[in-house]
């Protein structure tokens, strides 16, 4: 019963995924299209609730279809796996599990600031990003004094913050993708210095906004859903 149960719910999390992929994101009079879809507003619930793992397959599932609804050209489908990183990032945290997550962070961030180009470009465009790295280290000395409890009153705060690392997950993954990786260098893009530090400049206020849409979202539905699966005994069951 409790098996088929969390079938059910990878699945409905899948569709909702799929749904929040296939549309097209919120109109911002600022717009560096990091995040075409409102897909970023189920990928941090999805890994809150369906635990690190399975919000990761969930969300996958979710986006991969997502984006032959919406077809952004192949190359997006490189990015998109950012989405099922943040939930699994955002479902680790949750569950107190903060080491992969620090150093998923901490190499990807290495892995920037190493590559020649990033040097050429405006170091707070990421502020979102140093932010979301700083929270996760506070967070990394508070799990180490005591473990996150569902029914803490602290939930409403803990929800937030793994959402808002999660998403910043995403972030970072794309940014891996495109400076590190180079593929701005690939003919779809062919972006030079100058066109890269428009983006940088553009994405600095656009993710932020998102970010802090769907981390306002997730803290809102976050608790009531989280504590009406608690009573089915779901999250006892799956760890």
């Amino acid at each position: 019963m409790k098996k088929s149960a969390f079938v059910s719910t990878v699945a409905v999390f899948a569709a909702f995924n799929v749904i929040c992929d296939s549309l097209m994101g919120p109109p911002l009079p600022v717009e560096s299209y990091v995040w075409y879809s409102w897909g970023f507003m189920a990928t941090p619930i999805t890994g809150i609730v369906l635990g690190p793992y399975a919000g990761f397959l969930s969300s996958l599932i979710g986006v991969m279809i997502g984006h032959f609804v919406y077809f952004r050209g192949p190359y997006e489908f490189l990015f998109t796996l950012g989405a099922p990183i943040g939930a699994l990032i955002s479902g680790l945290l949750f569950r107190g599990r903060w080491k992969i997550a620090s150093i998923y962070y901490t190499v990807l961030l290495a892995v920037y600031f190493i590559t020649p180009i990033s040097w050429q470009l405006p170091i707070w465009g990421m502020w979102n990003v140093y932010l979301a790295y700083a929270s996760l280290l506070i967070a990394v000395a508070i799990m180490r004094k005591k473990s996150l409890k569902l029914d803490s009153r602290g939930l409403l705060y803990a929800i937030s913050l793994c959402a808002f690392i999660g998403l910043e997950a995403d972030v970072l993954f794309r940014i891996f993708i495109f400076i590190p990786c180079q593929t701005y260098r690939l003919p779809y893009y062919n972006l030079n210095v100058e066109g890269l530090r428009s983006i940088w400049a553009l994405g600095a206020v656009e993710t932020s906004i998102k970010a802090t849409m769907a981390t306002i979202v997730t803290a809102i539905v976050g608790p009531p859903l989280i504590k009406a699966i608690k009573k089915t005994g779901f999250f006892s069951w799956f760890k």
